[in-house]
Order: structure tokens, then sequence, then C-alpha cells
């Protein structure tokens, strides 16, 4: 694996000195909000803005085709006190079997980070899912085993009823009420977990729909964005392999569910860019108002 070269970087810089960072260099966050996590989105597209085939090759990683960005993943998962994920995306995830057959438990691989992990006083790794009223069983899903990772499930009070059941076999899942309808209130959720759960950074992987989401409540603060040396195109061609029973459709972009008027959209400050090879890694920001 190769080292990011730096192209610029005005973001924090952490305190701590640790190997890991020898790679990518020094990583820091702000302090996080009091009522609520300090929330930073990862994603990799394609240079057209595509960050999925869909298909049999749904992966963000079969995208990036970058270890370096499945590297920087780890990274970014060490700093986060949790991963938060739409249940689409694990549902989509566990659907292509790989690398299990009951589906990912979206953790740190490379042990390296452990210590800095520790350094950081993050604890126990998290996985928090946000879904309204679906109907899914915990068993299908490794995630939910609570082997390596604390599992948690954001949902509406209907939710929470139809889910009860299941929470019998499996008392160490947590489940968060915010909603009392079909929809989350991700405002009330992350407050829930800022000051009942302790959790400070947050670490937002998708997918669109959650992301886009987010941005709309203004829970987003700043996003990692891989691009890579690619152009996908939206339209499905009809050689691709798609999976038994998925529907044609097209190709999704980073954002989904949501759009802004020109009054609406946010303003970023691009922090800092680093490449390894052909491959572009961008910090970006949102700027507050004033700024």
């Amino acid at each position: 694996m190769r080292d990011f070269e730096i192209l610029f970087d005005h973001a924090e810089r952490s305190e701590l000195l640790d190997p890991v960072f020898a790679r990518y260099g020094r990583l820091g966050f702000p302090p996080a909000p009091a009522s609520r996590p300090w929330t930073y989105a990862n994603f990799v597209q394609s240079i057209d803005g595509v960050v999925s085939f869909l298909g049999v090759d749904g992966s963000g990683q079969d995208i990036a085709q970058s270890v370096e960005d499945r590297w920087l993943m780890d990274l970014l998962r060490t700093h986060a006190d949790a991963v938060l994920l739409g249940l689409g995306t694990l549902q989509l995830e566990t659907s292509l079997g790989r690398p299990r057959e009951r589906g990912p438990i979206f953790r740190i691989v490379d042990e390296s980070m452990h210590p800095l992990r520790a350094k950081l006083h993050r604890g126990r790794e998290k996985n928090i899912f946000v879904t309204g009223i679906s109907v899914f069983n915990l068993d299908d899903y490794a995630v939910f085993d609570g082997e390596k990772v604390d599992s948690y499930v954001i949902t509406t009070r209907a939710g929470e009823e139809r889910l009860r059941p299941q929470l019998e076999a499996r008392p160490w899942v947590k489940v968060i009420v915010a909603g009392d309808r079909d929809n989350v209130n991700l405002g009330a959720a992350m407050g829930i977990l800022r000051t009942e759960h302790g959790v400070k950074h947050l670490l937002c992987e998708g997918g669109p729909t959650l992301y886009g989401n987010l941005l709309r409540a203004g829970l987003i603060d700043e996003m990692f964005l891989t691009v890579s040396p690619l152009v996908v195109g939206q339209q499905i061609p009809p050689t691709q392999e798609m999976r038994a029973g998925e529907p044609l459709k097209s190709r999704p972009g980073l954002l989904g569910g949501v759009g802004f008027t020109k009054a609406e959209t946010q303003p970023w400050s691009w922090l800092s860019c680093r490449k390894v090879g052909d491959h572009q890694f961008h910090r970006f920001r949102v700027k507050k108002k004033g700024e």
C-alpha cells in the first residue's frame, strides 16, 4: 500500500503521536457540540459522481478499486465513537453475499489502528442503523450478534413495537425511539446519541438517502470524499449483470431523496486534498452562516 501525497491540508492536526499517521498525516477533529455529535460522512464516487454500479458490483469498493481508500475508511472509523448507516445499506451489502452470507460488520479491520483508538478513548465500536417502520429479522444479520461491535437501531415508536419480540432473544441490541409515525426524527435521534449514549464523533457511511436527509436537517458537519478515476454513467447498460429480482434503475449519486434550491444550498470549505496515484482524497466542511 502506498502513502498519501498531501497536496494541502488546512484541517485540525491531532495532538497525538501514533505510527498510523505516518501514511496519511495527523488527522484531527473539532470538539463535538453539546447537543449532538460532530458528524462526518465518508463516500467514494466516480469522476462523474456515481457511487454504485448496482447489480452484482453494488459495493462502494467496486467504485473505489483502491486499497488506500479501504485503509482510510478504517482510519475514519478509528476516530468515530460510532458508525451510522441506513438499514437499506446493510440489506444491500448483505444481498451481495460478501464477505459473509449474513452480511458485513462495519468495523476496523486493520489491527494497527486499535492502539490509536485506545488513545482516543473511543471505546467499543458501535454500528447504528436507521429505519422507519421496515420489517426485518435481526437474526439475518451478523452485525446484531453482539460479537464484534455494539449494535443500535434508530427507529420510530411503531418500528420499535415491531422489533420488540425479537429483542428478548437479543437484549444487547439497543433501540433508540425518535419519531412516532413512519419517519425517524433525525434531530431528536442525534440528541439522544450525544446526551444518553456518549457519542461525540459520528461517522456516516450512507446510503445516499440517509446522508441527504441528515444534510437537509443540518446534521452533517463535514465529508471525506474519494474520487475514483472512473467514468461510469448513470444509465445501466444491458450487458451489466444484475442481481435476481433487482429492477433496472439509474445508478445513484451522492445524494438521494432530497434536493436544494439555489437559496437553500450550503457552501462548503475545501479543507484538504491528498492523492495516491490517480485517486483523489478530499475533505470538505460545511460553512456556518457568516463564514
